[in-house]
C-alpha cells in the first residue's frame, strides 16, 4: 500500500495539481493533506483515484472546506488516527511542536506526519517515523516544494520535489 503525504499547498493549484498527478502516477492508494489547504477550491482537485484525508490546519477557516472535502474524502478536524494496511498513522497539522513531540514519542503510531513549518522532515525516534513533507515555499523554509510517498510494505520513503 502506497501513502501520498503533502501540506501546506495554501490555495497554490499548480502545486496541488502537480502533487495529485505525482500521486496518480506512483499509484497512492491513500493521501494525506496535513493542513492549509485553505479554500475549498484548491480541494477539489484531490477528488481523484485514491482515497483522500485531510485535517485542519491553521490557516484553514473557509467553512465550506469540510464540506467539499468530504463530497470524496474525509476531512478530519485538527487530528486523524488512521489504521491503513495494519500500519497505525497519526496526522496532525503541527502547530504545536510538543504535540508533535508527544505523538512520536507515545509508541502509538508507526508514522507522525505533520506539516505547519513548510520543511522537510525525516525522523525515525523510538520505532515512529515523523515526516513533514514540506510545503509552499516560504523564507526560512524549503526552497521546493515537495511531496513524499510512503510505501507501507517496505517502509521506503521518498520525498519528490515539484
Amino acid at each position: 500500500m502506497k501513502l501520498g503525504v503533502v501540506s501546506d499547498t495554501h490555495d497554490n493549484l499548480d502545486y496541488v495539481e502537480a502533487a495529485v498527478s505525482h500521486f496518480e502516477a506512483e499509484d497512492a492508494d491513500v493521501v494525506v493533506h496535513c493542513g492549509d489547504i485553505v479554500a475549498p477550491f484548491s480541494a477539489t482537485p484531490f477528488d481523484a483515484d485514491f482515497d483522500f484525508h485531510a485535517v485542519r490546519g491553521n490557516n484553514d477557516g473557509e467553512w465550506k472546506l469540510r464540506e467539499i472535502v468530504e463530497s470524496f474524502g474525509t476531512y478530519h478536524d485538527d487530528f486523524a488516527h488512521l489504521t491503513l494496511g495494519g500500519t497505525d498513522v497519526a496526522v496532525y497539522h503541527g502547530t504545536e511542536a510538543g504535540l508533535v513531540d508527544a505523538l512520536v514519542e507515545s509508541g502509538s503510531y508507526d508514522y507522525v506526519l505533520r506539516g505547519h513549518t513548510h520543511r522537510r522532515t525525516f525522523e525515525q525516534r523510538n520505532g515512529t517515523v515523523h515526516i513533514n513533507p514540506g510545503g509552499l515555499p516560504i523564507s526560512g523554509a524549503d526552497e521546493l516544494f515537495h511531496v513524499a510517498v510512503i510505501d507501507l510494505e517496505t517502509g521506503d520513503v521518498s520525498f519528490t520535489p515539484l
